[in-house]
């Protein structure tokens, strides 16, 4: 036999120095050739494309425990052999001889974890059978050795592998011993005779024996058919005779059915005494369970009267009242000293009467008597100390307030003005904030009177406060009344030049607001805290209210808002909203009397100290921003108003006196109103404050509307002198007010307005002058500038009274002695001209018009009268300009 690769020592080598692992001993390294072939087809296609491959058994002992791999290993480029596969031998599954192969020594290797067992495993093919069964064999034993179970074998005889191993068992044992002394190799050798035809190979001993079997029947190996007849033969004999030995044995089989007929007869009677037996303890089980069903009741029972007793023994507890509780609700006093009683009472009995409400208590527990008749004692409890504390703050409003009124230390007295102070009455009233609170909490009906009773109270302290202020600041002011005929006609011009100073009057005005509209605003916040209403805060604690210190803020904080931990829920309530409103309004109504008052009295010193007095009221009414100072912007706002209609009394009146200078039958000159308003309302810009601009740009506008409708009036008394009184008066009107048309737009309009106004007036009067001194002259040339509408001009000079010869007559009548007629037209100018410094600017237009008059007339006598001759424009400008 030629020597196999397996014999090959330096392959071997090669192959552990490919493993690079000393813990792990090549039990047999082939040659083989791998290719690949269509999942259960063959493949010629396989062979051409074989690559030379090198298979490798290892094993790896950890002490007990031996591991058999497969390895494939390859030829790398420079013809060194490199790991390629690695297989576990306990998941080989299956060794296939493929039988499209005449040779036999193709063979594939299934192993069950594959990742994809669609791919057709690789064909490994040996050099020859002597390599194909060594491998198989090989792998077979080390199967069984070490797993204990041996792969399905397909297309190969497996007694025909054993007899090959029986025959080469001499050199494969030599070779192995030589290389390996483990116990897998020994093992291996030991056993590669030995086949189990049909599941394992065959031991020696029944090797042995199928041999002394052929001997005795002196039959060779090669007489197979003829010993497998012989040995059925023999079979069918032995059947035979096992029959006549059975036939033989009646006797006793009849003692064994006699046997088996009284054992079924003990065991039907032992099946009846069962079924008694099953009866009497399926009764027994019933009785049983029926006792365990009964006990199962009473512990129940047991159990559910032992809760009912607890949940009982609670109910009880919520429903009784505390002694201490019950004296305090029904009795106690109201004292100071005993208000942490009187809130802890209210407390329980607000969370008493909580605990008793269908979601705090089971609906069983509600519909109970006891519970119903507990819960009519509690409400009686409520409102007999509703009614309690109802009736004692009412009382003790009144008796806080009816002390101060009577201790005139606490108003203003004669030369001495008093700030309202009400931190002592806050603190007061502070110690009862959280038995309001509670009160609120119980019946919400109650706070009604009592805000009213409130209200009542502290409504005479805050109007006698006011009036005591109000008196007391006019009479300690100082100021001189100011006349308030400023435009009348009668009186002299110059009467306002020097009017005294009345800024006293607007401080006392803003004293009184800056005193009494914080105090009223804190009032109102206090008021809605301190009576439960649920409104935002008025002003943040230590804020400025107006750009002045609130003195009134730090008392607010009535530390209440934490009784239902509701600290963040101030959101906007309308009805709340709309009762505070009618609440405040009973607080501070008739308090806006003695701000009229102070309004009034202003008014009568300096009417024009009323702008000033809008600034200041439109400052404060801008700053008050809060839900709960509504009754405060009320009364801002008829403060405001009242400003406005006394100053628009203040404007009606003079409105009156520009309209009484029209009585005047004859009216020469500048009014005496132009002037005076020039210096009103210079006076009134010096007292516009913020807001009042409005106020003032309205009374502009009445005023020059009446002066210019007053004008025009007059002026048509006497038609003849109407253009000189109005453009004399115009002028004066834009000479007075330049400086403030400058830097106030609504007189700047009106300044506008005037300038037109004297334009026009000056023209028609400068005209009037032109065409009475050059009447025949403008007329003819009127009459052609007509007849050029309907008449060719070349046709002109036949007309009736344009001819060649009247144009020579008119010229002659109108331009001889021209600088006389020029000289006439200026005297007539200057003669009922009574603002003297208007006379250059007037002679000024009246020569350019009449200038711009003759050369329209020139133009047009060329036109229409080409051959005639007449004064040039430029000795007419001559002569205008030497006059």
């Amino acid at each position: 036999m030629a020597k196999s690769s397996a014999d090959d020592v330096e392959l071997r080598r090669a192959c552990e120095s490919a493993i690079e692992d000393p813990k792990q001993k090549i039990i047999l390294s082939l040659r083989v050739a791998k290719s690949h072939g269509i999942l259960g087809k063959s493949s010629k296609l396989g062979r051409q494309m074989a690559k030379p491959r090198v298979l490798a058994l290892s094993t790896l002992t950890k002490g007990q425990t031996t591991t058999a791999f497969l390895r494939v290993l390859k030829y790398s480029t420079g013809g060194v052999l490199e790991p390629a596969k690695l297989y576990k031998l306990r998941h080989l599954s299956k060794v296939e001889v493929l039988t499209n192969d005449p040779s036999g020594c193709t063979f594939t290797l299934g192993f069950d974890n594959l990742r994809s067992q669609s791919v057709a495993p690789p064909q490994w093919s040996m050099r020859n059978i002597d390599d194909r069964n060594r491998l198989l064999l090989c792998i077979l034993t080390i199967c069984k050795d070490v797993l204990g179970r041996l792969p399905k074998v397909v297309g190969i005889d497996v007694v025909e592998m054993a007899l090959w191993a029986k025959e080469n068992r001499a050199p494969v044992s030599t070779q192995n011993n030589v290389q390996d002394g483990g116990p897998v190799a020994s093992a291996m050798i030991e056993r590669e005779s030995k086949v189990n035809v049909e599941k394992d190979l065959v031991s020696q001993a029944e090797e042995e024996d199928m041999e002394a079997l052929l001997g005795t029947y002196v039959i060779g190996v090669g007489e197979a058919e003829e010993f497998s007849d012989r040995l059925k033969r023999e079979l069918q004999a032995l059947e035979a005779a096992n029959v006549h030995a059975i036939l033989e044995s009646e006797p006793l089989i009849n003692e064994v059915l006699y046997g088996l007929e009284a054992a079924t007869n003990c065991v039907e009677d032992m099946d009846e005494w069962l079924g008694t037996f099953n009866v009497k303890l399926r009764h027994m089980r019933e009785d049983i369970a029926s006792i365990e069903t009964r006990n199962n009741s009473l512990q129940m029972q047991s159990v559910n009267n032992k809760s009912l007793i607890e949940e009982l023994d609670k109910l009880l507890e919520r429903l009784r009242v505390p002694s201490e509780y019950a004296t305090c609700l029904t009795g106690g006093s109201f004292d100071e000293d005993r208000m942490l009683q009187n809130v802890e009472a209210c407390e329980w009995l607000t969370s008493a009467l909580r605990g008793l409400d269908v979601p705090n208590i089971d609906p069983t527990y509600a519909s109970m008597r006891a519970v119903k008749e507990k819960r009519a004692e509690l409400e009686k409890l409520k409102s007999t100390f509703v009614r309690r504390a109802s009736e004692f703050l009412r009382n003790y409003f009144a008796s806080l307030v009816d002390f101060m009124i009577s201790d005139k230390s606490y108003f203003s007295q004669r030369g001495q003005l008093k700030r309202p102070d009400h931190a002592d009455l806050r603190y007061k009233c502070r110690t009862y904030a959280r038995l309001l609170q509670h009160l609120k909490s119980l019946d919400k009906n109650c706070l009604g009177p009592l805000r009213k009773a409130y209200c009542s109270s502290l409504n005479l302290l805050l109007r006698r406060e006011a009036r005591e202020f109000a008196n007391e600041l006019r009479a300690s002011t100082k100021a001189s009344r100011n006349p308030t005929v400023w435009l009348e006609g009668s009186t002299g011009s110059g009467q306002n030049v020097n009017a005294t100073d009345t800024s006293t009057v607007s401080d006392a005005y803003a004293k009184m607001l800056t005193i009494f509209i914080p105090l009223l605003v804190d009032e109102s916040s206090f008021f809605a805290h301190f009576m439960c209403f649920e409104v935002p805060t008025l002003v943040p604690p230590g804020g400025i209210v107006n750009g002045n210190k609130a003195g009134y803020d730090d008392d607010d904080d009535l530390g209440i808002m934490d009784i239902d931990d509701n600290d963040g829920k101030s959101g906007k309530n309308s009805d709340e909203l709309a009762a505070l409103n009618e609440s405040l309004q009973d607080l501070l109504d008739g308090i806006q009397e003695d701000f009229y008052a102070v309004v009034d009295w202003a008014y009568k010193i300096d009417p024009l100290r009323c702008i000033s007095m809008h600034g200041i009221t439109e400052r404060y009414l801008s700053g008050q921003k809060a839900d709960a100072a509504g009754f405060v912007r009320l009364l801002l706002g008829d403060l405001e108003s009242r400003i406005s209609m006394q100053f628009s009394r203040f404007v009606d009146e003079a409105c009156h006196q520009i309209e009484r200078n029209e009585r005047n039958v004859r009216q020469m000159g500048v009014l005496s109103y132009i002037p005076r308003f020039a210096t009103l309302a210079t006076r009134m810009e010096q007292y516009i404050q913020g807001q009042s601009r409005d106020l003032v740009d309205q009374a502009y506008t009445k005023f020059v509307s009446v002066m210019f409708a007053t004008l025009e009036k007059i002026s048509q008394t006497d038609p003849k002198y109407a253009d000189i009184f109005l453009f004399e008066n115009y002028a004066a009107f834009q000479n007075s007010l330049y400086d403030l048309a400058n830097i106030v737009p609504t007189l700047a309009k009106f300044y506008h307005q005037a300038s037109e106004a004297y334009e026009q007036a000056c023209t028609r009067h400068i005209s009037m002058i032109i065409y009475f001194q050059f009447e025949r002259l403008f007329q003819f040339a009127r009459r052609i500038e007509d007849l050029m509408f309907t008449v060719a001009p070349e046709e002109i000079p036949f007309q009736l009274g344009l001819s060649k010869m009247d144009l020579r007559k008119m010229l002659k009548s109108s331009l001889s002695g021209i600088d006389k007629s020029i000289n006439a037209m200026y005297k007539k100018l200057q003669k009922n001209l009574t603002s003297e410094e208007l006379l250059p600017s007037l002679w000024d237009k009246c020569k350019k018009e009449f200038l711009d008059k003759y050369e329209s007339f020139a133009q047009l006598v060329a036109k229409i009268y080409p051959n005639e001759t007449i004064i040039s424009v430029a000795e007419i400008k001559e002569q205008l300009a030497s006059s």
